[in-house]
């Protein structure tokens, strides 16, 4: 009998990069908290960066323009829809542009998926990302954090953005901390200004021993849940009430009736797409 001359003892080499999703309500500082990591990071680490808007590749174009990497390292996707429909519902989209952004520049150690500006409920579907950042702001107002939703509650890391703007706002920073805190059962908080030395290496320390982690074989994603009830705009301005099931993904299809359900759509006749269910 032959015997092999392999080394199974010699570490594999992952098969892919980290996904870490960067999600969070328009205007929290995604893109800038992106180009911070690229920044800080992209000397050590190879990094690659997709981003996700409607109708537009603004965001990717700024990153571009800062110089944070390489230009080809930076892809877009415009979802032509609400942004938790590409990060959640239907990722193809997403995962195609990851795979080429690989296939192109790999291997790659970490991969940034940018969502589209949302709202609380957003989380990203862990068939997309293996871990997610959660992003507020202080100019959102002090009380957001304490209003929980999926996203604050469950996601890998809560950061709480711009805090050298909080005695421009009227928002107590220490307050807001310990409510995201008390939302999150514990779970990590980072306050972020890219002024402040001390919270830049928080935060890119967390991102290294995640990458570390997830790399090694020692994380396994988590699906921070269902998103709560929402609605649609269809292309003849009825609005679509829906619910995710369990798994998150469903078809954003019409019933044939008006039926009372949750799923997979109730059909309700109203002049605006995004007024709560039973207004």
């Amino acid at each position: 009998m032959v015997e092999s001359t392999a080394d199974h003892s010699a570490p594999t080499a992952p098969a892919r990069a980290f996904r870490l999703g960067v999600a969070g309500p328009v205007g929290t500082g995604k893109t800038s908290l992106i180009a911070l990591l690229c920044r800080e990071l992209a000397d050590d680490i190879e990094m690659g960066v997709v981003t996700n808007d409607i109708y537009t590749d603004e965001d990717a174009q700024i990153l571009r323009a800062a110089g944070v990497l390489e230009v080809d390292r930076i892809r877009a996707v415009e979802t032509g829809a609400c942004p938790h429909t590409a990060i959640r519902d239907d990722v193809t989209p997403n995962l195609i542009a990851v795979e080429d952004l690989e296939a192109d520049h790999g291997p790659l150690d970490l991969v940034l998926v940018e969502s589209g500006g949302d709202n609380l409920t957003a989380t990203f579907s862990p068939a997309l990302v293996d871990a997610q950042i959660f992003v507020l702001d202080v100019a959102g107002g002090g009380d957001v954090a304490r209003k929980g939703g999926p996203g604050i509650a469950r996601a890998d890391l809560l950061v709480v953005n711009k805090t050298d703007l909080a005695p421009y706002v009227g928002v107590d920073v220490e307050r807001m901390l310990s409510d995201a805190a008390d939302a999150r059962d514990g779970g990590p908080v980072i306050g972020l200004s890219r002024h402040d030395r001390a919270s830049v290496d928080a935060l890119t320390d967390w991102v290294l021993r995640m990458t570390d982690a997830v790399r090694g074989g020692r994380h396994t994603p988590v699906d921070p849940g269902p998103m709560a009830p929402h609605s649609h705009a269809d292309e003849d301005g009825n609005v679509v009430v829906h619910t995710h099931g369990p798994e998150g993904d469903h078809p954003h299809e019409q019933p044939r009736t008006r039926t009372t359900h949750t799923h997979p759509h109730e059909l309700r006749h109203h002049p605006l797409a995004h007024e709560r269910p039973g207004a």
